[in-house]
């Protein structure tokens, strides 16, 4: 029984194939640069057998015809008939208010998937599409649409809500949604696990990565998330500002000379990290900052700084707190970017082992130190598998 997992980017298509029986990921492959010069597609599967190809591929019909071609190929390939698969699930980004959990795709879903394009002009056409032409090519196989930000939906209104006028909410559906939710789902769900399946669980879950944010999660359902109408709002990212006064935008606009959508695609690909000390990538950042770069500290300084103010407030939320997990490929293998942020968190009786956090890169650990009342845990993401679950379960009760 297995899942094809697909994730469409606005130029790209990542996929697994996993079993569902036994959850283990059997291949895998990314098409690269569609609708440009130079793409190409890479595939590996369990038995160490690698597939690269360059294509001329204009679009995401052309992608996915190479991605089945590839997928059973005689020789590289990782199944020997599209008949195996039982369900395609897609990551799609954007569920606005319609969808709380994953569904069906209908030719109604998506409809109101194109109606919340806007919510997400880069990411949902390349979603729709690639899920149009799943149902085109594999009719008679069931796709499952399983949301970015479905898991937020949990929120109170007074989380989720701007102080904005109510009507404009109503209108144009601008409030916080909150964004990484497969990930948020699944590690905390294993850190309820390791509670014992503890009843009222208070837990923060730190996604941290190019993209990053935090959610504060009660008995496994979101209540606050750092992201908002956008990937946009929250922590220091990359290349994101994360949050910053919005008269800042119009200021910024003025002294630039920019539209306000200049601005923010200036705050969303050229700030953070990035904008701070000139590096996107947290290892390099790491790197200038231990050989002394004044501006790399700095901004390891405000990274570490923001997630504290968050688990802060979130603790306060929560009414308690039993657990931090570190997720994302900083939350996981980035040992001074846990270091810098678990420092001073005492005060919320939390006491972290920093001398195991030097051992611990992109494995489960349990970073607690024995005078602690809350557990720190590193826990490995899996969105792909939360996909794959959610379309075996889905494609089962259609199939009754």
């Amino acid at each position: 029984m297995k899942i094809l997992v697909v994730n469409a980017g606005s130029s790209s298509i990542k996929y697994q194939i996993i079993d569902a029986d036994n959850e283990n990921t059997i291949g895998k492959g990314i098409v690269d640069r569609i609708g440009l010069e130079g793409s190409s597609i890479k595939q590996e599967c369990q038995n160490g057998k690698k597939l690269i190809k360059k294509a001329d591929l204009k679009d995401h019909t052309a992608a996915f015809e190479l991605v089945i071609k590839s997928l059973v190929d005689p020789e590289y390939g990782i199944i020997k008939s599209m008949d195996e698969i039982m369900a395609i699930g897609h990551r799609v980004l954007h569920s606005a208010e319609d969808f709380s959990e994953s569904v069906l795709v209908t030719l109604d879903v998506l409809k109101i998937c194109k109606r919340n394009a806007p919510l997400g002009e880069l990411h949902m056409p390349a979603n729709i599409s690639c899920m149009a032409i799943c149902m085109k090519l594999m009719p008679k196989t069931p796709n499952i649409a399983v949301f970015d930000t479905s898991f937020h939906l949990t929120m109170p209104p007074h989380a989720y809500m701007y102080a904005i006028k109510y009507e404009d909410y109503e209108m144009y559906k601008l409030r916080r949604y909150g964004f990484h939710g497969t990930s948020h789902r699944y590690v905390s769900g294993e850190a309820i696990k390791y509670l014992d399946n503890k009843k009222d669980s208070k837990i923060i879950t730190c996604h941290l990565g190019n993209g990053s944010s935090l959610a504060a999660i009660r008995d496994g359902k979101c209540i606050d998330t750092t992201m908002g109408l956008t990937p946009l709002e929250g922590l220091v990212m990359g290349t994101r500002s994360g949050d910053i006064d919005p008269a800042a935008i119009a200021y910024l606009a003025k002294k630039k000379n920019q539209t306000a959508e200049e601005v923010v695609t200036y705050l969303n690909k050229e700030c953070g990290f990035l904008g701070v000390c000139g590096y996107s990538d947290n290892r390099d950042v790491v790197e200038k900052a231990r050989g002394g770069d004044y501006h790399a500290q700095l901004a390891c300084n405000m990274f570490a700084y923001r997630i504290k103010k968050y688990i802060g407030a979130y603790t306060a939320a929560l009414g308690g707190l039993d657990c931090i997990v570190f997720t994302g490929g900083i939350g996981e293998n980035s040992v001074s970017s846990r270091k810098d942020i678990m420092q001073g968190l005492e005060a919320f009786g939390v006491y972290f082992d920093y001398a195991k956090n030097e051992e611990v890169k992109g494995k489960f650990a349990d970073l607690t130190a024995e005078n602690s009342r809350v557990k720190v845990l590193v826990i490995p993401t899996n969105e792909e598998l939360v996909i794959a679950r959610d379309a075996k379960r889905i494609a089962l009760e259609n199939k009754r």
